[in-house]
C-alpha cells in the first residue's frame, strides 16, 4: 500500500473519519412513475460490476498490519454498499442534511470494500437524493466527483443506469486540473509524498525559504502559517457531524468580482469571510486579530503557461478583522496575490514541498496534546472542487445540486467545500456537531455577505 494511502488509515479514528463524498440532489422526470427510484435502486443492484479500486479494504489481521496492504474482495455485497432510505413527510431539506450528518459522522466498516451509498427519496420539490462517502485511501474528493460525473449523461432521454463504483476512478496525478482553486482533499492526499519531497528537495528549499521570508517581512499582503488566532474551531472534536449546503447563481458572483477587481475564487474567499465573522460575532468569539484559511489555488499564468497544472497550498488572511465588506475584500484579494507571487516564482517541487510545509501540522493533530497546545497553523480549509460545466442526467432525472462532504479533523472543526456545476455554485458545509453549534446560521450569513457585496457596489 502507497504511503499516501496508509497514511488516512492511519490518521483515521473515532472523532476523525477519513473519508470523503457528497450530496447530489435530482430532479425526478415529469413522466416518472411512483415507482421511478425503487427501480433505479433496482438497476443498480443488478449490475455487480464493481471497479477494482473500490473492491479493496485494509488486509487481515485489521489493524497497523492491515494499514500497510490492501486486500481486493473478487466480489462486493451490494445489499450492503447500497442502501435505500426516505425522509418522512413533507421531505424537508432539514431532514435530509440530518440524514447526511448521522452517515457522514460513522466509521467506513475497514473488513469491507471502504465505501456506501444511500438514495433517499421522498424529498420535496419532487426530488431524490443520492449520497456517497468513500475513503480518502481509495480516493480524494475530486476523485469522488469524477466518478459521479462519467456515471451521468448529458442527453436526458438516455434511460442507461451506470453506478458510480463501477467507473474507474482517475489516476490522483491528474486529478486536480481545471478551476483556480484546488480540492484540499486532492493536496492533503499527497501529504506523505510531500514530506519526501520537502526532505528531497532541501538544497533548493534554502534559497526558496530565504525568499518566502523576505515576502513576509516586505509584503505586508503575505500570510504565513500560524499566524492564526485560537479559535472555538481549532480545539478538540468529537464525533458527531452537522453538515448544511445552499446554491447561489455564478453570475452573480462574477459580476461582483468584475466590479471589484477580482476573481469568482475571490468572491467565495470574501463571502466565507464574512459568514465567518458573523458567526462568530454572534456567539461573541471573534479574535481581534483576524482567521486565515488554508487555500489550494491555481498557479497557472494562462492558457499557454508550461506550468498550467501547478497547484500549491497557501495560507491566505480572510480578513475578518475589517468590518467594511469592501475594504475585507480587498485585504483577501491581496493576500492571496501575495501568496501567489511567491510560489509562482517556484518549481513544482519546490511548490509541492512549500505546500506541505503549509499543511504539515495536519499530521500531528493525532498527537496528544498537540492540538490544545499549539497555535493552530490556519483556522479553516476552504477549497473549490470544478465540477461538469453543463447539466448532467441519470437515468432521466436532471441533476440539480452537488454538495461536497469533507474531512474535519482535531483543530480543524469546520470544511468549507464548494463545486462549481452548471450555472451555479454549490456548498456543503461540514462541522464538528459540539465544537460548531448552529451550523445552519453559516448559511443564512453567506447569503448575507454576497447581498452585502452586491449592494456595496451597486
Amino acid at each position: 500500500m502507497p504511503i499516501t494511502d496508509s497514511m488516512f488509515l492511519i490518521a483515521e479514528a473515532r472523532e476523525h473519519p477519513m473519508h470523503v463524498g457528497g450530496l447530489q440532489l435530482f430532479r425526478l422526470p415529469d413522466d416518472a412513475g411512483p415507482g421511478f427510484v425503487r427501480d433505479l435502486v433496482a438497476e443498480l443492484h443488478e449490475d455487480a460490476e464493481v471497479s477494482p479500486r473500490l473492491r479493496r479494504h485494509p488486509a487481515d489481521p485489521v489493524g497497523y498490519l492491515g494499514n500497510t496492504w490492501w486486500a481486493t474482495d473478487a466480489e462486493v455485497d451490494l445489499d450492503y454498499h447500497l442502501r435505500h432510505a426516505a425522509v418522512p413527510h413533507p421531505g424537508r431539506i432539514r431532514e435530509l442534511f440530518q440524514l447526511i450528518a448521522l452517515w457522514h459522522g460513522s466509521l467506513l466498516d475497514r473488513h469491507r470494500p471502504m465505501w456506501e451509498a444511500n438514495i433517499v427519496e421522498g424529498i420535496e420539490g419532487n426530488r431524490f437524493a443520492l449520497h456517497t462517502k468513500i475513503h480518502h485511501s481509495l480516493v480524494d474528493g475530486v476523485g469522488a466527483l469524477r466518478l459521479l460525473e462519467e456515471s451521468l449523461s448529458t442527453d436526458p432521454t438516455d434511460m442507461t443506469v451506470r453506478a458510480p463504483w463501477s467507473v474507474p476512478p482517475p489516476a490522483r496525478a491528474n486529478a486536480s486540473a481545471g478551476g483556480a482553486l484546488g480540492s484540499a482533499t486532492h493536496l492533503l492526499s499527497t501529504a506523505g509524498k510531500t514530506l519526501g519531497t520537502a526532505m528531497a528537495a532541501t538544497p533548493r528549499l534554502l534559497p526558496t525559504s530565504a525568499k518566502v521570508i523576505r515576502h513576509a517581512l516586505g509584503d505586508h499582503g503575505y500570510t504565513t502559517p500560524f499566524e492564526a488566532p485560537d479559535t472555538i474551531l481549532n480545539g478538540p472534536i468529537g464525533g458527531a457531524r452537522r453538515f448544511v449546503a445552499q446554491s447561489w447563481e455564478i453570475e452573480r458572483l462574477r459580476e461582483v468580482g468584475r466590479l471589484l477587481g477580482g476573481t469568482l475564487n475571490d468572491v467565495l474567499l470574501a463571502m466565507c469571510a464574512s459568514a465567518l465573522r458573523d458567526y462568530l460575532i454572534d456567539r461573541n468569539a471573534l479574535p481581534d486579530r483576524s482567521l486565515t484559511a488554508m487555500v489550494p489555488v491555481s498557479l497557472r499564468g494562462g492558457p499557454d503557461d508550461p506550468a498550467a497544472n501547478r497547484v500549491g497550498a497557501i495560507i491566505a488572511s480572510l480578513a475578518t478583522d475589517i468590518d467594511d465588506p469592501i475594504d475585507r475584500f480587498i485585504a483577501i484579494r491581496r493576500s492571496v496575490q501575495a501568496a501567489k507571487r511567491v510560489m509562482g516564482d517556484l518549481g513544482p517541487m519546490e511548490i509541492l514541498a512549500l505546500s506541505g510545509i503549509n499543511v504539515s501540522a495536519l499530521a500531528f493533530a493525532n498527537v496528544p496534546g498537540f492540538v490544545r497546545f499549539t497555535r493552530p497553523p490556519f483556522n479553516v480549509i476552504i477549497s473549490n472542487v470544478p465540477g461538469p460545466a453543463h447539466k448532467l442526467y441519470w437515468r432521466g432525472a436532471e441533476l440539480q445540486g452537488i454538495y461536497p462532504t469533507s474531512v474535519v479533523l482535531d483543530g480543524q472543526a469546520l470544511n468549507i467545500t464548494t463545486a462549481s456545476y452548471d450555472d451555479h455554485i454549490d456548498i456543503g458545509i461540514v462541522g464538528c456537531r459540539r465544537s460548531v453549534p448552529g451550523l445552519q446560521r453559516l448559511i443564512h450569513h453567506l447569503d448575507d455577505a454576497l447581498k452585502e457585496l452586491e449592494k456595496a457596489t451597486s
